[in-house]
């Protein structure tokens, strides 16, 4: 599936080496978007359920084998609705996989690899 509109915007953390990996590839390819830092300015419990849902669950959108979902206690790690997802990750921006990247029509994909990016984006 390729991306057909061009505005986009990309989630994630100024430091994270796949973010930089990505953002280097967006700029290697002449690709205008938008770099929000999640940690400076944190994402709405609406649009992070928007995004659950646009991916097809937390499960995809969270990543569950990171340190920090790791380090949780086992009481954390079973929320039981989009509120109690949305509250671990206002509390814990680290557990949201990285990047995230939503197109100006609302599709949104999680993580970066140039064979990805080349299939939504052309490059």
């Amino acid at each position: 599936m390729r991306l057909k509109t061009k505005t986009l915007t990309l989630y994630g953390l100024h430091k994270c080496s796949t973010c930089v990996k990505a953002r280097a590839w967006l700029d290697e390819h002449g690709k205008p978007y938008a770099f929000i830092d999640y940690r400076e300015e944190p994402i709405a419990a609406p649009q992070l359920q928007k995004w659950s849902r646009e991916l097809g669950g937390w499960e995809k959108l969270v990543n569950r084998a990171s340190m920090t979902w790791r380090n949780l206690p086992d009481s954390r790690k079973a929320p039981e609705s989009d509120a109690q997802w949305a509250e671990l990750v206002a509390e814990f921006p680290a557990l949201v996989r990285r990047p995230v990247m939503v197109e100006a029509d609302g599709s949104v994909s999680v993580g970066f690899s140039d064979k990805k990016y080349s299939e939504l984006l052309g490059g």
